[in-house]
């Protein structure tokens, strides 16, 4: 029966690869806008993620993402320092600064001016210097989509000299830093020459990056630096969900996606559910003599599920596959313009897709089933 259920699916082909296209299409635009979703997030949150060593984050507690930036007081890291449980504490500088070129133009840049004395939370993947040549006059490391960015179709080299603050800047390191939210270059340098590259404020302090002690939990010691400082802390991750919970709260961004992803939903199972039943309307003739020869309701259903489950893992195949490849693409077309690739094909995004998927094909095949159900066997011999 099941080879029956198999010729009669594929037997017109034109409806066949209409319901195979239904549920690629809805795969495709469903785990694609997903993934841009995804990567948006992740994007906002790439400075955070990339600062490594450090899994406390201290702040100003009006502080509600990593852009909302409250600057404190010098004293604020000598307070962390003093809790009990925090290993060493140092000071983060987190802001944005302009940057003007020899040929007159002005860039906005992401700076992070990380601790003088032990560089934590320099980057880690260097494809050019090394974290340690911070240390030397003016030094700063720009990151690779960032210089690809600034000096589009030049090959990478370091030493390069601009001015950010009317004050001197070189190259001295390249390195690769998770793609960000905005466009703009993220630059490592030396908290001290952080804070002279900014404008100016009375306090400069962004946060207070701070190390538990071993075998202490992290979180409980947040809640004593909050006790004890007034501070707002939390380990990395945490922070990082702040900020997308702030984005995703905030923005229309959540809404727009997803619309579109609930439109690709609707229209995949709008055309896979009316050829299914326009392909089951042709077949009735094929279900009514099978019912005649004596086969039961219970074993037309695995029939028609047996339909609708090999066209629902091929659409779902072919448009898990279109959505990855249409990222492949991006990724080369951008490969050479400083400009970062958006999606992020999260793990929870196959397994959404293709439960939305099978619902699609669950639905299609028991709106379908009516008819079938419902034929007299007799009919077909009128």
């Amino acid at each position: 029966m099941n080879w029956i259920a198999l010729k009669m699916l594929t037997g017109n082909r034109a409806k066949y690869y209409a319901i195979v296209f239904g549920v690629s299409f809805a795969v495709m635009l469903m785990s694609q806008q997903a993934a841009i979703f995804a990567g948006l997030m992740r994007n906002m949150t790439s400075q955070i993620r990339d600062i490594q060593g450090a899994d406390i984050w201290a702040m100003d507690p009006s502080v509600e993402f990593v852009d909302d930036l409250t600057p404190m007081d010098d004293q604020a890291v000598m307070e962390v320092r003093s809790v009990p449980g925090v290993a060493w504490a140092i000071k983060l500088y987190y802001g944005k600064a302009r940057a003007q070129f020899q040929e007159g133009n002005f860039k906005q840049f992401i700076v992070l001016g990380i601790d003088d004395q032990t560089l934590v939370g320099a980057p880690t993947q260097m494809k050019l210097g090394s974290a340690t040549d911070l240390r030397k006059p003016d030094g700063i490391i720009l990151d690779e989509n960032g210089y690809r960015y600034l000096f589009p179709g030049q090959p990478i080299r370091l030493g390069r000299v601009f001015e950010m603050n009317d004050r001197r800047a070189e190259i001295v390191g390249i390195c690769k830093a998770s793609p960000t939210f905005q466009t703009f270059p993220v630059s490592y340098t030396t908290y001290s020459r952080a804070v002279r590259y900014a404008a100016q404020e009375r306090n400069t302090l962004s946060f207070v990056l701070a190390k538990a002690e071993e075998n202490r939990d992290p979180k409980e010691v947040c809640r004593r630096i909050e006790e004890q400082t007034g501070l707002t802390a939390m380990p990395q991750d945490d922070f990082s969900w702040k900020t997308m919970s702030y984005y995703m709260r905030r923005t229309g961004i959540p809404v727009n996606f997803g619309i579109t992803v609930l439109l690709g939903f609707i229209i995949g199972a709008s055309i896979a559910g009316q050829t299914f039943y326009l392909f089951t309307i042709d077949n009735l003739k094929h279900f009514g003599t099978l019912k005649a020869m004596g086969v039961g309701n219970l074993r037309i259903v695995g029939m028609v599920m047996l339909q609708g489950s090999v066209v629902g893992v091929l659409g779902y195949a072919i448009g898990l596959g279109m959505a990855s490849g249409f990222s492949d693409t991006m990724k080369w077309l951008l490969r050479d313009s400083g400009l970062p690739s958006a999606d992020f094909m999260a793990w929870p995004i196959p397994l959404g897709t293709a439960a939305a998927a099978g619902l699609i094909v669950f639905a299609s095949a028991l709106f379908s089933l009516r008819r079938v159900l419902a034929l007299e066997p007799a009919s077909v011999f009128r």
